[in-house]
């Protein structure tokens, strides 16, 4: 029998990422979430009825912000290096 082989109920568990690697994708999730959430509605019941909601600031400029920043925080976070022990 081979010495060398490991037990078969041993695993190695190397994640890609760090922990922090996957608390810096969260906040960018949350983030980007919060972006289309602030995104949504200003819609009219009736069709023939123009409702200018639609085109405030929140939806206009506030939210498509913050996706673009929730979109960056991923970035930063698969390019953050896990500090070595």
């Amino acid at each position: 029998m081979n010495k060398n082989k490991k037990p078969l109920h041993k695993q190695d568990l190397n994640f890609v990422f760090g922990k922090k690697n996957y608390v810096v994708m969260g906040i960018g999730l949350a983030v980007i979430a919060l972006g289309f959430i602030l995104m949504a509605g200003g819609g009219s019941d009736d069709p023939n009825v123009f409702n200018p909601e639609i085109y405030n600031f929140r939806r206009i400029r506030l939210a498509p912000t913050l996706v673009l920043i929730g979109f960056a925080i991923e970035v930063y976070a698969i390019l953050l290096t896990p500090r070595k022990k």
